[in-house]
């Protein structure tokens, strides 16, 4: 199957690995090692139909409470609450 060119880009896509990300209530929930082709240029990822059906399934299994899965160490920053508080308390992220 050719790939073709990247929907965003226009770059020639690739055939590649990539990880699936999606919130389930207060939940993140994180699929990895998806075949897919990937766009070198902005990473854009397609996926093939079969995959897709899987990915699906494992998300149903997932919302079904029918999936356990490894805790994931992450973490969250809430933009808006950061461009809300003081300066003082928030120069770290001046530098960013």
């Amino acid at each position: 199957m050719d790939p073709g060119e990247c929907l965003l880009c226009k770059s020639k896509m690739r055939e590649g690995i990539t990880e699936f990300v999606a919130r389930v209530g207060e939940q993140v929930v994180v699929i990895k090692n998806i075949p897919a082709f990937v766009c070198p240029n902005c990473g854009e990822s397609y996926y093939s139909i079969d995959t897709q059906r899987k990915i699906d399934r494992i998300m149903e299994a997932f919302h079904d409470g029918r999936l356990l899965a490894k805790p994931l160490a992450a973490g969250e920053v809430d933009l808006k609450a950061l461009e809300a508080c003081p300066t003082t308390s928030c120069a770290a992220i001046e530098d960013l």
